[in-house]
Parts: structure tokens; sequence; C-alpha cells
């Protein structure tokens, strides 16, 4: 079954399809072989893109067609905020692991069944880097749930999970019991007795009574330098991880060799003579440390000149945002690059060689079409939604599915929808769908909460003067920064300029904005929309006349054109100079872009306005007053950048200039550049050019 077009995978066959068939021998959906394209050293696949871009859909995908078919592991790297084993969900759900241990853990656990191995060696090794604190029940109830599991996932004993975790936790804690009763009997206990280290002594020489691992002995014993003979080589690996520092680096760079071979190993003459698929294995959210550290382990062993075990393991991991900084090597292919070959190969030693870096990008509107055909159409949809849609989401996967969702959900039940009332719409589960996408791409409610307040500053300076004026302040650095922080490490932009908004991406702060919109009209304590906006333009206003535009944005958004058309027909007529021109149309342009106040507070008439047809309330005004009247609210509507622009009010723009630009003694030349073009900037969405900017 092909990928449906109403899906956030939309898009996404050549990876899919192509490129991981290839790698793993088998293909997605039929269980037929196929062809691979490497043979004894594969990439590892790394899937970059932001928020709502499709990367986790596309590892949800792979591990439903490919479960049950070869050997699967698939699992999410998450901070570290805990020292406790995540449990395994109980629904099913995809695992969690937030530090290297955890990883290879869960990798044996979802990959044990399908290769029928038991990870002889690796198993051994984890076993005795889980040590814990005597006397730290916490730890050691995670730890020996993290046994439970690794001994039932290889089949290496049976039985019920709690009951091996307490098992483990009482044989060992004997252990330490009877050590230490021997050490008062010799009258020279120190604290140090019940360390760490004689916690990972207590475990490995349990784990040597029940399974013998006299092999995975001599693996690690040929790992450790010369000096360390006669030592037990499972307890030492144990010491050096606990160590912390190079000791622990080296004792997981073994821990990675020892995952590996037994990967390889699990794969002889017979599993390749019959092609069976390689195993695969899905890491999703890599650009946290644990999974960094991960993938670097791995592409280091792969890129060593002699490598002692050559495993054919599939990774597809996915990573928030690029390509880190350190992968200059790395081979970068576009999703239609992949149909019929990867083209990728190995260049050089670096470990960043090992990379295929495939970015998912944004729909586009041909693709954004087909998910707005409705299974029974109900009514014509707007001809131009799909360019609207396109327009608001820049084609962003995960906005435009709930979106197009909700337009249909909208027609179905019989109601209009027009490019100007995507934002007013309801996701699936009835909330306001502004409500539900910002849940989605901002997941700390604190930094969305304080966000979609400050998204209606011009700038950093603005915004913290806002966020002192609403006591935003809290434990943290100052809110601006502190949000800008948090867009900065989710990926939404980098290095916020001072002088620039503070949300950079058009998506996330028009969302934003109309969130504030829709949630301050019953604001109280002065973050209502009217409150926000009033101390916004007084703050610009302050500036003189650099901040003249932005006072006007603002007063504009308020609702007050009444206002904003008296101070830019006032300077039309009042001021001579014509290098004034640009700033009086840079000030009429930018004013422009004002939100619209919401709607219970303004009754949108802005068509009407500006083609005339509420002249008549304006009758006691000059005729450039009404002009500028006419040309500021068709500027505004044509401005909104998710509508599309009306013919009429592209005209208006024009025809109103054309009229004032012989009226200004010095003007005139510039007034008579923007009145030819700036219908046709509107007509094609385009910035307004000005003359001399």
């Amino acid at each position: 079954m092909r990928v449906s077009e109403g899906s956030p995978l939309y898009g996404r066959d050549p990876l899919l399809r192509s490129l991981v068939p290839r790698l793993t021998g088998l293909t997605l959906d039929e269980r037929s072989r196929t062809a691979r394209e490497h043979q004894g050293d594969l990439p590892v696949v790394l899937v970059t893109g932001y928020h709502g871009i499709g990367r986790s859909a596309v590892l949800a995908e792979l591990a439903t067609r490919y479960r049950d078919r070869l050997p699967l592991a698939h699992l999410r790297v998450v901070a570290t905020e805990t020292a406790a084993f995540p449990y395994a969900p109980a629904d099913g759900g995809t695992p969690t692991a937030s530090t290297l241990t955890e990883i290879l853990a869960e990798l044996v656990c979802g990959l044990a069944p399908g290769l029928r191995r038991r990870f002889p060696v690796l198993v051994p090794g984890l076993f005795a880097v889980s040590g814990w604190h005597h006397g730290n029940a916490e730890q050691r109830d995670a730890a020996c749930l993290r046994f439970a599991r690794l001994l039932l996932a290889c089949r290496l004993t049976t039985g019920d999970e709690n009951t091996l975790r307490h098992a483990w936790a009482t044989a060992v804690e004997g252990r330490l019991e009877a050590r230490g009763a021997d050490a008062r009997d010799a009258e020279y206990a120190e604290p140090e007795d019940l360390s760490p280290d004689a916690v990972t002594a207590a475990v490995v020489a349990e784990y040597a009574d029940r399974h013998q691992p006299a092999a995975a002995q001599e693996w690690y014993r040929r790992r450790f330098p010369r000096g360390a003979d006669g030592q037990d080589p499972l307890v030492l690996l144990g010491q050096w991880f606990q160590q912390g520092g190079d000791y622990r680096h080296a004792a997981e760079q073994t821990l990675m060799a020892a995952f590996l071979h037994d990967v390889a190993a699990s794969y002889g003459r017979l599993q390749r003579w019959n092609r069976e698929p390689w195993p695969l294995i899905l890491l999703d959210d890599t650009h946290h440390p644990s999974g960094q550290g991960f993938l670097e382990l791995l592409l280091k062993h792969r890129a060593m000149p002699e490598r002692p075990d050559h495993e054919e393991l599939v990774v597809v991991a996915t990573r928030l945002g690029g390509l880190p900084e350190d992968a200059s090597a790395a081979v970068r292919r576009n999703l239609p690059d992949l149909v019929k070959s990867s083209g990728w190969e190995r260049k050089g030693l670096s470990p960043s060689a090992g990379l295929l870096a495939v970015p998912l990008t944004p729909l586009s509107r041909d693709d954004i079409l087909p998910l707005l055909v409705p299974d029974r159409p109900a009514r014509p949809l707007h001809p131009y939604l799909a360019s609207a849609v396109h327009s608001l989401t820049g084609g962003h996967p995960a906005v435009t599915t709930v979106l197009c969702a909700a337009v249909l959900d909208a027609t179905g039940k019989g109601d209009s929808v027009g490019p100007r009332d995507l934002l007013q719409l309801r996701a699936e589960d009835g909330r306001p769908v502004t409500e539900a996408l910002l849940e989605r791409l901002l997941p700390d409610r604190r930094q969305r909460d304080r966000l979609t307040l400050l998204s209606l500053a011009r700038d950093s300076t603005a915004a913290e003067a806002l966020a002192d004026h609403l006591r935003l302040q809290g434990p943290d650095q100052l809110p601006a920064n502190s949000a800008t922080d948090y867009l900065e490490e989710q990926q939404w932009q980098q290095l916020t300029p001072p002088d620039e908004p503070l949300v950079t991406d058009p998506l996330l702060r028009t969302l934003l904005v109309h969130e504030a919109r829709r949630t301050s009209r019953a604001a109280e304590d002065g973050r209502g929309w009217q409150d926000i906006h009033r101390f916004l333009r007084m703050h610009h206003a302050q500036r003189g006349e650099s901040g003249e535009a932005d006072a006007l944005r603002h007063t504009l958004a308020s609702g007050n054109a009444e206002a904003v058309v008296a101070m830019l027909a006032e300077e039309f007529q009042s001021e001579q100079d014509e290098h004034a021109a640009a700033h009086w149309l840079l000030c009429l342009r930018y004013a422009a872009t004002a939100p619209t106040p919401p709607a219970g507070e303004w009754a949108d008439e802005r068509m009407q306005v500006a083609l005339g047809a509420h002249d008549g309330r304006y009758a006691g005004l000059h005729e450039i007053e009404r002009c500028v009247n006419r040309l500021l609210h068709a500027l505004w509507h044509v401005s909104e950048p998710h509508a599309e622009p009306d013919p009429d009010m592209c005209k208006a723009v024009g025809e109103e200039l054309a009229f004032l630009s012989p009226r200004h003694p010095s003007w005139h030349a510039v007034l008579g550049q923007a009145a030819r073009s700036w219908p046709g900037a509107a007509r094609k969405k385009r910035p307004f050019p000005i003359t001399g900017q």
C-alpha cells in the first residue's frame, strides 16, 4: 500500500521505499528480498529537519512495516533527567533511553529475539557497568530491572520481570552484606568497601555464578592494557566506567565494540547465503547528548582502517535541526536523489564520512492540493485554499496536515472556509487549531505561554520591556533571553539578532500572534490585546523618528486606524523634503503588517473602506486624508501573509498611490514608482519596493 496523500509521510517514498529497502535487503511492503546497495560497509542514515517535519513519523512507519519481518529495535533518545532506567512502555509505545548504556540495553532487548542471539559479550559488559551506590534503592531497582529485561530478551532465563528484578536485588545485596560482615570481623571496614566498585564486583560475581561468561571475560581481557593481567576484566570494565573521564570513554568504546561484535557474529555463512535481511536500528532524536555519543562511537568504530568486525547493521537516526558542526565529511542527499541509489561512498577515515544525511524538506504547493480533496466532497472548496495553506505553513508537513484535516472537517459540517479563516478552525479534538499546533511545536508550556505574549513585540528590547511591564520575570535569566535560548535550543532559529523579532520563523510567529489574539480577549492584569499594544506603542514612540513605524503599527493593531491615517496624512501634507518620501512609504508599508485585533473587539471592514464604500463616514476629512485612509486599509488587507490578495485590493493600492503622487510637490516620482510596482508586488506576494531603500 502506498503512503496516502493525507499522511505526514507524503513525499517521503524515496527514503521509505527506495533507500531503506536497498540497505536492509527487504522491500517495505512485500515479503520479498531486494538487491542490496552496499556490502560490508553501510552508511548511517541521518534524517534531519525541524519540529513537525516528519522525522519521527518516518521512523514509526519503518518500525510498523518492518516489525516481525527482520530484527528491529526502535527507541527514542531523551534528555537525561533521572538515574532511573525507563520502563518499557506498557502500551507498546516507543521505548526511551537517556544514557549510552540505556540505549545499548534497549537495542539488545529489541534485536535479541529477531537475531536469535544472546549477545554473549555485550550483556555481561552491561551488567558490569550497571552498578549503584550501596543503599540507593532507586538506583538498585533501576539496574536490576535492566538485568531482568536483558535476561528475558536474550532467553537466558524465564519468569516474571518484577520477580527477576527482586531476585537480583536480593542476591546482590546478600553478597554485599556478607562482604560487610567479613570486613567488620576483620576490623578494617572502610566506607569505600561498599562503594560502587564493591557493587560491581558483587554483580559480576552473581552473573558469573549463574551464566559462566568465560568467553566474554576472555574477549574483554584482550581490550585492556597488559598491566591489568590478573584482574577480572568485567570488574575492571565496571570500575573504569564508574571512574568517569577518559576511563569511562574507553569503557564505552569497549561496550560499542562488544555490541558490534555480537551483531556481526549473529550473521554466519548460512544467513548470508540465504540473504537474510540485515537488522534495523531506528534511533529518534539523536541530537540529545547520549544519542550523539552513540553515533560518534559507532561511526568511529566503522571508520577504523582495520575493523575487527564488519557487522551489517542498518541504522536510521533522526536529528533535530541540521548536521552536527563536526560532520564536514558527511554525504548529503536530497530525497529525490535516493530513488535509484544513495550516492554514498566512504571517502577518507573521518568518522563523519560514514554519515548519509537526508534533510526532510517542506511540502510543495502541489503536494498540498491532494490533501484538500475529500472522499465525499460536501461543497466546492475555495479555489486558492491550497495556496493559502502553503503561504501560511511554508509547507510544514505537520501543520499542513492538521490544517487540511480541519478544513475538511469544517466543510463536512457545511461551513465555508476561505483563506482568511484558516487560523479560526478547530482541530480534530475540538480545540482551537492554533492551540493544538503550538502545544506540539513548543512542548514547554511555560515558554509557550511566555512567547505567546512576547511575540507581539518588535524585537528583544521591546520584548524585555513588555516582559517587565507584565511582570514575567522568573527565577531564570531575563524572560526574552530565556525565550530566545529556548527557540534556539529547539532549532527554530539561530543566534537571534537583538534588533530582529523575538520569533524569527514566520509560521511560528503567525501562530503565536493569533494565539495571543485569541486568548487575550478576556485577559486581565494588563495582558489584554489593547493593553499590550498600547504599551508597545508608547515604548516605540519614546524612540522618536526611529520608532515611528513601530508606533503606527501597534496603533493599527489595536484597531485605531483613524489615528494612523491622521499621522500619515499630516506628514504627507507638512513634509517637503523629497528624501522623506521613502520614510513615509516605509511607515505606511510596515504599519500595514499589523495583526488584526480580536474579532469581538473589531469588525473587519477593510475591503469596504478600501473600495470607498464608507467614504460617507469621512466626508468631513480632506481628500488627502480620505485617500490615505483607503490606501492604508487596502494595504492592510493584502499584507496578511496567508491570504490570497484580492485583485480589487491590489488595484486599489496602485490607484490611491497614483492619486497621491501629483499632489505632493517633491514626492511625486517616488510615489509614482510605488503606484506602478506595488500592485504587482501585492499580487505576487512579494515585498513592496521603495525607491532609495
